[in-house]
Protein backbone atom coordinates (compact mmCIF):
# COMPACT_ATOMS: atom_id res chain seq x y z
CA UNK A 1 0.00 0.00 0.00
CA UNK A 2 0.93 3.63 -1.00
CA UNK A 3 1.38 5.96 2.18
CA UNK A 4 -2.16 7.35 1.70
CA UNK A 5 -3.80 4.13 1.93
CA UNK A 6 -1.13 3.65 5.25
CA UNK A 7 -3.09 6.82 6.51
CA UNK A 8 -6.22 5.49 6.02
CA UNK A 9 -6.47 2.21 7.36
CA UNK A 10 -4.23 3.43 10.06
CA UNK A 11 -6.15 6.45 10.72
CA UNK A 12 -3.04 8.32 11.22
CA UNK A 13 -2.20 11.88 9.09
CA UNK A 14 0.22 11.78 6.85
CA UNK A 15 2.62 14.29 7.78
CA UNK A 16 2.63 12.16 11.65
CA UNK A 17 3.47 8.97 9.59
CA UNK A 18 6.03 11.20 8.22
CA UNK A 19 7.22 11.92 10.95
CA UNK A 20 7.37 8.83 12.63
CA UNK A 21 9.31 7.89 9.79
CA UNK A 22 12.21 10.59 10.25
CA UNK A 23 12.31 9.15 13.75
CA UNK A 24 13.12 5.85 13.13
CA UNK A 25 9.54 4.63 14.92
CA UNK A 26 8.65 3.14 11.64
CA UNK A 27 11.11 1.45 9.47
CA UNK A 28 10.94 2.75 5.71
CA UNK A 29 8.87 1.14 3.26
CA UNK A 30 9.98 -0.87 -0.14
CA UNK A 31 11.39 2.29 -2.72
CA UNK A 32 9.65 2.05 -5.59
CA UNK A 33 10.29 5.39 -6.88
CA UNK A 34 12.17 8.29 -5.78
CA UNK A 35 9.42 9.60 -4.31
CA UNK A 36 7.56 7.13 -3.41
CA UNK A 37 7.52 3.68 -1.29
CA UNK A 38 5.31 0.68 -0.75
CA UNK A 39 3.86 -0.06 2.96
CA UNK A 40 3.29 -3.75 4.36
CA UNK A 41 0.67 -4.74 6.84
CA UNK A 42 3.86 -4.98 9.34
CA UNK A 43 3.88 -1.08 8.96
CA UNK A 44 0.07 -1.04 9.86
CA UNK A 45 0.88 -3.00 12.88
CA UNK A 46 3.97 -1.11 13.73
CA UNK A 47 1.74 2.10 13.30
CA UNK A 48 -0.73 0.97 15.80
CA UNK A 49 1.76 0.32 18.39
CA UNK A 50 3.53 3.75 17.81
CA UNK A 51 -0.05 5.41 18.68
CA UNK A 52 -0.67 3.06 21.73
CA UNK A 53 2.83 4.59 23.87
CA UNK A 54 3.12 7.80 22.62
CA UNK A 55 -1.00 9.03 22.39
CA UNK A 56 -2.35 6.22 24.98
CA UNK A 57 0.56 5.52 27.04
CA UNK A 58 1.87 9.48 26.68
CA UNK A 59 5.49 7.47 26.35
CA UNK A 60 8.14 10.30 25.19
CA UNK A 61 9.49 9.58 21.56
CA UNK A 62 13.20 8.74 22.83
CA UNK A 63 11.62 5.84 24.83
CA UNK A 64 9.30 4.53 22.68
CA UNK A 65 12.46 4.36 20.07
CA UNK A 66 13.85 2.28 22.69
CA UNK A 67 11.21 0.11 23.04
CA UNK A 68 10.78 -0.90 19.69
CA UNK A 69 14.62 -0.92 19.09
CA UNK A 70 14.23 -3.91 21.45
CA UNK A 71 11.15 -5.10 20.02
CA UNK A 72 13.01 -5.66 16.48
CA UNK A 73 16.56 -7.06 18.27
CA UNK A 74 16.17 -10.52 16.98
CA UNK A 75 19.46 -11.36 18.70
CA UNK A 76 17.98 -11.28 21.72
CA UNK A 77 16.10 -14.69 23.21
CA UNK A 78 12.56 -14.26 23.50
CA UNK A 79 12.59 -13.97 27.45
CA UNK A 80 15.10 -11.24 27.01
CA UNK A 81 13.81 -9.64 24.50
CA UNK A 82 10.23 -9.09 25.61
CA UNK A 83 11.68 -8.04 29.19
CA UNK A 84 14.23 -5.40 27.34
CA UNK A 85 11.03 -3.92 25.42
CA UNK A 86 8.74 -3.66 28.80
CA UNK A 87 12.09 -2.59 30.63
CA UNK A 88 12.49 0.62 28.04
CA UNK A 89 9.00 2.06 28.85
CA UNK A 90 8.43 4.65 31.78
CA UNK A 91 8.80 3.35 35.22
CA UNK A 92 7.89 4.16 38.05
CA UNK A 93 9.72 5.42 41.25
CA UNK A 94 12.97 4.20 42.17
CA UNK A 95 14.12 3.61 46.05
CA UNK A 96 16.77 5.48 47.55
CA UNK A 97 19.25 3.06 47.86
CA UNK A 98 20.25 4.23 51.58
CA UNK A 99 16.41 4.53 52.89
CA UNK A 100 15.95 2.20 55.44
CA UNK A 101 12.18 1.49 54.71
CA UNK A 102 13.36 0.60 50.80
CA UNK A 103 16.41 -1.35 52.35
CA UNK A 104 13.19 -3.25 54.73
CA UNK A 105 11.47 -3.72 51.55
CA UNK A 106 14.16 -5.26 49.47
CA UNK A 107 14.07 -8.19 51.96
CA UNK A 108 10.59 -8.65 51.99
CA UNK A 109 10.62 -8.65 48.11
CA UNK A 110 13.78 -11.25 48.17
CA UNK A 111 12.14 -13.29 50.72
CA UNK A 112 8.59 -12.87 48.76
CA UNK A 113 10.57 -14.39 45.52
CA UNK A 114 12.45 -16.69 47.17
CA UNK A 115 9.00 -18.38 49.23
CA UNK A 116 7.07 -18.28 45.52
CA UNK A 117 10.16 -19.87 43.70
CA UNK A 118 10.57 -16.89 41.35
CA UNK A 119 14.14 -17.91 40.21
CA UNK A 120 14.69 -15.56 37.46
CA UNK A 121 13.07 -12.60 39.13
CA UNK A 122 15.12 -13.30 42.13
CA UNK A 123 18.43 -13.45 39.54
CA UNK A 124 17.44 -10.71 37.80
CA UNK A 125 16.77 -8.82 41.40
CA UNK A 126 17.13 -5.23 41.57
CA UNK A 127 18.10 -5.17 37.67
CA UNK A 128 14.27 -5.15 37.26
CA UNK A 129 12.32 -1.72 37.20
CA UNK A 130 9.47 -4.11 38.67
CA UNK A 131 11.60 -4.87 41.49
CA UNK A 132 12.39 -1.65 41.75
CA UNK A 133 8.72 -0.28 41.85
CA UNK A 134 7.68 -2.47 43.96
CA UNK A 135 10.32 -1.50 46.48
CA UNK A 136 9.90 1.63 46.89
CA UNK A 137 5.74 1.05 46.44
CA UNK A 138 6.26 -0.92 50.09
CA UNK A 139 8.56 1.94 51.66
CA UNK A 140 5.98 4.40 51.29
CA UNK A 141 3.69 2.08 52.48
CA UNK A 142 5.80 1.46 55.49
CA UNK A 143 6.00 5.28 55.93
CA UNK A 144 2.98 6.18 55.98
CA UNK A 145 1.89 3.70 58.52
CA UNK A 146 0.59 0.76 56.29
CA UNK A 147 3.34 -2.23 56.27
CA UNK A 148 3.06 -5.06 53.84
CA UNK A 149 5.16 -8.30 54.29
CA UNK A 150 5.93 -10.88 51.84
CA UNK A 151 3.71 -13.00 53.40
CA UNK A 152 0.48 -10.87 52.70
CA UNK A 153 1.62 -10.52 49.52
CA UNK A 154 2.11 -14.05 48.35
CA UNK A 155 -1.47 -14.59 47.94
CA UNK A 156 -1.39 -11.31 45.73
CA UNK A 157 1.58 -12.31 44.29
CA UNK A 158 0.82 -16.42 43.02
CA UNK A 159 -3.01 -14.84 41.63
CA UNK A 160 -0.39 -12.18 39.52
CA UNK A 161 1.22 -15.90 38.36
CA UNK A 162 -2.01 -17.22 37.31
CA UNK A 163 -2.70 -14.03 35.27
CA UNK A 164 1.03 -13.90 33.94
CA UNK A 165 0.02 -17.20 32.47
CA UNK A 166 -3.06 -16.38 30.94
CA UNK A 167 -0.63 -13.39 29.51
CA UNK A 168 1.33 -15.51 27.58
CA UNK A 169 -1.62 -17.81 26.23
CA UNK A 170 -2.87 -14.34 24.48
CA UNK A 171 1.08 -14.07 22.87
CA UNK A 172 0.63 -17.60 21.51
CA UNK A 173 -2.01 -16.25 19.28
CA UNK A 174 0.63 -14.60 17.07
CA UNK A 175 2.20 -15.71 14.86
CA UNK A 176 6.10 -14.48 15.00
CA UNK A 177 8.32 -13.91 17.83
CA UNK A 178 8.35 -9.40 16.76
CA UNK A 179 4.64 -9.74 16.76
CA UNK A 180 4.70 -11.47 19.88
CA UNK A 181 6.95 -8.86 21.49
CA UNK A 182 4.73 -6.25 19.90
CA UNK A 183 1.58 -7.34 21.55
CA UNK A 184 2.92 -7.74 25.02
CA UNK A 185 4.33 -3.74 24.96
CA UNK A 186 0.96 -3.12 23.78
CA UNK A 187 -1.00 -4.85 26.63
CA UNK A 188 1.37 -3.21 29.09
CA UNK A 189 -0.14 0.53 27.91
CA UNK A 190 -3.59 -0.33 27.04
CA UNK A 191 -4.86 -3.71 29.13
CA UNK A 192 -3.46 -2.49 32.62
CA UNK A 193 -5.71 -0.36 32.95
CA UNK A 194 -8.52 -2.94 31.79
CA UNK A 195 -7.21 -4.84 34.32
CA UNK A 196 -6.82 -2.48 37.03
CA UNK A 197 -11.02 -1.60 36.70
CA UNK A 198 -11.74 -5.51 36.49
CA UNK A 199 -10.38 -5.46 40.14
CA UNK A 200 -12.33 -2.32 41.23
CA UNK A 201 -15.23 -3.91 39.60
CA UNK A 202 -14.36 -6.98 41.74
CA UNK A 203 -13.79 -5.17 44.89
CA UNK A 204 -17.40 -3.39 44.50
CA UNK A 205 -19.04 -6.88 44.02
CA UNK A 206 -16.95 -8.46 46.72
CA UNK A 207 -18.01 -5.51 49.14
CA UNK A 208 -21.67 -5.80 47.99
CA UNK A 209 -21.69 -9.49 49.07
CA UNK A 210 -20.48 -9.07 52.66
CA UNK A 211 -22.31 -5.69 53.26
CA UNK A 212 -24.46 -4.76 51.59
CA UNK A 213 -25.18 -1.62 49.56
Amino acid sequence: MRLAELSGRSGVPTATIKYYLREGLLPPGERVSATQAEYGEAHLRRLRLVRALIQVGKVPVAAAREVLAAVDDDSLGQTIRLGAALWALPQGVRPEPDDPDAVAAAREVDRLLADLGWSTSREIGNLSPAYRTLVAALATLARLGYPCDAAHLAPYAEQMGRTAALDLDMLEEYPTPVEKVEAAVAAAVLYEPVLLSLRRLAQEEESARRYGL
